[in-house]
């Protein structure tokens, strides 16, 4: 059996700061006029600054700073679909099949150019090609309609694709505002060099690891007090624990829960903790074998003692049992979904033809380290639990950059059998989550193809209203998530950041993004 408290020790005992490289230093020449703010980010940038280019998390973090959105959503428990509105005046549906945005008016993007209809008909549009890798929206462009009756109205018409025009309420809150003229260019002029939005600060360039994003005095609800934000890419979390020690770094990102304690004793650190929109999954190729058997795979399921993973994460991880996080639209605890059971697991197993796990094929698990805090010692419970079961796993911890290259599934099954990985959406809309990963026309990490849970994702994507679709996505969709298992959702994540005690006026979304519009240092 698995010694609890062997793993737990080892887990607890982490990375002490006498490991920090003594000769890390954050380039001081950006704090010299006006100081700006310094982010260390745990993620690396691709380089290409489209954004629908991408999936990373931490340039979606920097588009936080530089972009303009309709609306952003603040995504709190007790409310999901609460929006607050930054380029749109308003947004209302018309009937079950159109939505009308209307904008404000007086904005200007960082090069000069007005924004205005034109700019959210050509962001809705290109952010729809099948050959985006983040595409956007519950359909291709010949799924919807977008008119412009004036600079300042648009109108979304989903009768084409026969879904609900209230899902594009929802995106609003996700999508950076591109402008049309970025765009007509193409994917591989202005678009992909440089970010252009309409938010508090505008990008300047990239100097290695280094994003360096000025305040745009233009900004159509005022100049940011803080000169900028330099977005740096710090891949060992220690080394950005001594930085914050230092005073080098006014942010840093995903604490491990025994950094945190180590930060809570410093009087001139502060924290922001939230039950994030990401939810942690264990990811299953279902496009090969073995993990082509929806049994095998609620087997590994039921294998995997997820309290135990809640134990070492501490205060960096919630307890959740649904595909998508408590604050996403329609989330509820599912009763179905597969709870540690080693018996249950043994009797799928023999259903599936591995009786005790004999026969199975040497299976890996991937994982990466120096993002996502404790991944590396949660990865070693789940494949000694998996190993106890008869199910022969070899864990495979890799750093960053290497592990993002094997992510996404491939014509005959993506590396590995099953990988770890976090999903986090600036927005309510959970099809960014259960859509993009679990449909056949998608395929993100998983590579599932299964008419079952694609028509209802349909149905509950066609639903005439809001209170429908919730409906459709507790008692149908996700329950059949959970009997053919994907997927396992290990737990949500919370966001925890330190911040240097002078530093006011920021707000954190739950997705890791950053509002410093009003952010000053005392």
């Amino acid at each position: 059996m698995i010694d609890r408290r062997r793993f737990l020790g080892a887990a607890g005992a982490g990375l002490g700061l006498t490991q920090i490289n003594p000769r890390f230093f954050i380039d001081s020449a950006y704090a010299q006029a006006g100081q700006p703010i310094v982010f260390l980010s745990a993620e690396n940038i691709t380089g290409n600054w489209d954004p629908t280019a991408h999936t990373t998390l931490s340039q979606k973090n920097i588009e936080g700073y530089v972009m303009g959105f309709l609306a952003r959503a603040p995504m709190r428990p007790e409310d999901p679909g609460e929006m607050n509105y930054e380029l749109a005046e308003s947004i209302e549906l018309l009937d079950g099949s159109r939505l009308q945005i209307t904008l404000k008016s007086g904005i200007t993007f960082h090069d000069g150019e007005p924004f205005s209809a034109r700019d959210v008909k050509a962001t809705f549009e290109y952010g729809a090609q099948p050959d985006r890798p983040a595409q956007w929206y519950p359909g291709p462009t010949d799924s919807f309609e977008v008119t412009t009756p004036d600079d300042l109205t648009v109108i979304v018409d989903t009768s084409k694709g026969g879904y609900s025009a209230s899902l594009f309420i929802f995106l609003a809150a996700y999508l950076p505002m591109m402008s049309a003229k970025d765009i007509e260019a193409g994917p591989d002029g202005p678009l992909s060099q440089r970010l252009n939005g309409t938010g508090p600060f505008r990008f300047v360039e990239q100097r290695g690891n280094d994003t360096i994003l000025e305040a745009f005095p233009d900004y159509f609800q005022g100049a940011p007090k803080v000169s900028g934000v330099t977005f740096s890419f710090v891949g060992d979390a220690t080394t950005r624990i001594l930085s914050m020690l230092n005073g080098q770094a006014s942010i840093i990102e995903r604490l491990e829960p025994e950094q945190l304690e180590t930060l809570e004793q410093e009087p001139n650190i502060k924290f922001s903790k939230l039950v994030s929109v990401e939810n942690k999954y264990l990811w299953f190729r279902c496009s090969k074998p073995p993990f082509d058997n929806p049994l095998l795979r609620k087997a590994a399921c039921h294998a995997i003692d997820r309290s135990i993973i809640l134990e070492i994460l501490g205060e960096a991880g919630s307890p959740s049992s649904n595909f998508i996080s408590p604050i996403k639209f329609g989330y509820i605890d599912l009763e179905n979904y597969p709870e540690y059971d080693p018996e249950e697991c043994q009797r799928l197993l023999a259903e599936a033809g591995y009786p005790g796990g004999e026969g199975l094929p040497e299976l890996e698990y991937i994982t990466s380290v120096g993002f996502y805090p404790k991944t590396k010692e949660y990865g070693e419970i789940i494949t000694a639990l998996l190993q106890e079961q008869g199910f022969p796993v070899t864990l495979n911890v890799m750093e960053v950059a290497a592990w993002n290259e094997r992510l996404y599934d491939r014509p005959g099954g993506g590396p590995g059998h099953m990988i770890d990985c976090g999903w986090s959406t600036g927005s309510p809309e959970p099809d960014l989550v259960l859509r993009t990963h679990f449909h056949s026309s998608s395929k993100r990490i998983t590579g599932i193809v299964d008419e079952e849970i694609d028509a209802a994702l349909d149905r509950e994507r066609s639903a005439a209203t809001l209170e429908e679709r919730e409906q459709l996505i507790q008692t149908d969709l996700t329950p059949m998530l959970a009997d053919k298992a994907p997927a396992y959702s290990l737990f949500t994540s919370v966001m925890i950041h330190a911040i240097q005690s002078d530093l006011d006026g920021l707000f954190i979304y739950p997705d890791g993004s950053i509002d410093a519009s009003e952010a000053d240092f005392a």
